[in-house]
This record gives structure tokens, C-alpha cells and sequence, in this order.
């Protein structure tokens, strides 16, 4: 055998020379992979500005040194880049969207929490975001909530004052219930919100959340928005 059967580390062989060759190869990947992080797994091509065992996932379309490679990830060494198969179960952080994946055997699985053989998924997901407010009496988020979400609540925090002629608070919901997440919040800098659905709540049209002025009309202000939802994905194609 001449490599491990995990991280695929290359063992000294008997009698060989320049030992430390292949040592430093080994040390170098387990270091890339004990702890995973790979900086993309949709990047098709190499970056230009890499360090020493930096990793990413080779995707369908990958050009240049990733040519040829797809389905692996890419370690940088040396100056080079050296490639090695996840296997499935594998769980990595990836940089670049800063989620947690599990790979399936296929694919990389962006906050998947249970994946079954034929594909089938349950994942919770947290979309975050900054919502300029804008001057009225209500805006509608930038952001929305798609199609087949099912929401367990929202959690926010002002992060630049919300100002405006006599507002003393704001709610926030959906057009259909405008302080279903909640009402009387803050406008002060890092005022908070945590509103729980009294039962999860699934959307079936893209929605946007509407953040609506208590007392007055909003003027300005920043809100950083969270939505904590589940989402099911159906087996792949066979």
C-alpha cells in the first residue's frame, strides 16, 4: 500500500531514500485535511494569490491546473497543487459562502443536517443580511424568503441607529402580518430582536419581510437580519 486509505497520505517505503520527501508531503495534506476548510467548492479556476496549503473543491468546468481534476480537492504545496478524493461523510467549512457542507459522495451539501443515499435532505439554514432602511413609512427586505421555506423565526440587530420624526419603535413581519416577528423593537444601535413563529411558518411564494415605522416615518438606520429556516430537498435524478 502506498498510501493511506483516508486522506490518501503517501508511507515511507522500506529502504527509501529521502524520507523526509515523503514525510513532509503527508504532514502537509493532513494538515489541509484533518480540519477542512476549503476556500470554494464553485471556483472553476485556480486562484493567482495562494498559500501553502490552502484547499478548494474541484467543480464541473474547473480550466487551467484543475483541469481534468474534477470531483477532487486541490491542495496547494510546494508551489503546485496535489489532489485528493473526499470521501462521502466528509464535513469541510467552506470560505467563501462561510457554511458548513457534507459531502454526499457527489456533491458538497451546504448546511445539510441529514442527507439520505438517494440525495433526499433536511438542511437548516440562517440567510443573513444588512437592510438599509430607506425614508417611509415601510420597506420591504432586499432579501427574501423563498419559495418552499419553512421559517422558525428571525433574529436582527440595528447596527447603525434607526432615525426618523417621531419613530419610537418599528415591527417587523411579513405583508400578510406585519408584526408576526415582532413589534416594539429598539432603534437604538444594537438593539435586538429574536421573534420565534408560535408555529413554524412555510412560505410558498418568494416573500419579503417588511420592517414598518412606530409613531413616525423611518429616515435612515441599518438593520442586520437573520432568517432561521428548514428546507427539504427531494432524492436526485436517477
Amino acid at each position: 500500500m502506498a498510501d493511506t486509505t483516508q486522506f490518501k497520505l503517501p508511507l515511507v517505503q522500506a529502504a527509501q531514500a529521502q524520507k523526509h520527501v515523503t514525510v513532509n508531503e503527508a504532514l502537509a495534506r493532513l494538515d489541509a485535511l484533518a480540519q477542512v476548510r476549503l476556500g470554494s467548492i464553485s471556483l472553476v479556476t485556480p486562484p493567482v494569490l495562494v498559500g501553502d496549503g490552502e484547499a478548494y473543491f474541484v467543480p464541473v468546468g474547473a480550466v487551467n491546473d484543475w483541469g481534468g481534476q474534477v470531483g477532487q480537492i486541490a491542495i496547494y504545496a510546494n508551489g503546485g497543487w496535489v489532489f485528493v478524493p473526499p470521501a462521502i461523510g466528509w464535513h469541510a467549512y467552506v470560505v467563501d459562502i462561510a457554511k458548513e457542507a457534507i459531502f454526499d459522495g457527489a456533491k458538497w451539501r451546504p448546511e445539510a443536517s441529514a442527507l439520505a443515499t438517494g440525495g433526499a435532505g433536511t438542511f437548516h439554514r440562517v440567510t443573513e443580511f444588512d437592510q438599509i432602511i430607506s425614508a417611509g413609512t415601510n420597506i420591504s427586505t432586499s432579501v427574501l424568503i423563498k419559495n418552499g421555506q419553512q421559517v422558525i423565526g428571525v433574529t436582527g440587530r440595528v447596527i447603525d441607529a434607526i432615525t426618523g420624526t417621531g419613530v419610537t419603535g418599528w415591527e417587523l413581519g411579513v405583508a400578510a402580518s406585519t408584526n408576526r416577528y415582532g413589534s416594539g423593537l429598539g432603534i437604538g444601535k444594537n438593539s435586538w430582536l429574536r421573534g420565534l413563529s408560535g408555529t413554524p411558518v412555510t412560505y410558498w411564494a418568494d416573500t419579503p419581510l417588511v420592517l414598518t415605522a412606530l409613531g413616525g416615518n423611518f429616515a435612515g438606520g441599518t438593520v442586520r437580519l437573520a432568517i432561521h429556516s428548514v428546507e427539504l430537498e427531494y432524492p436526485r435524478t436517477v
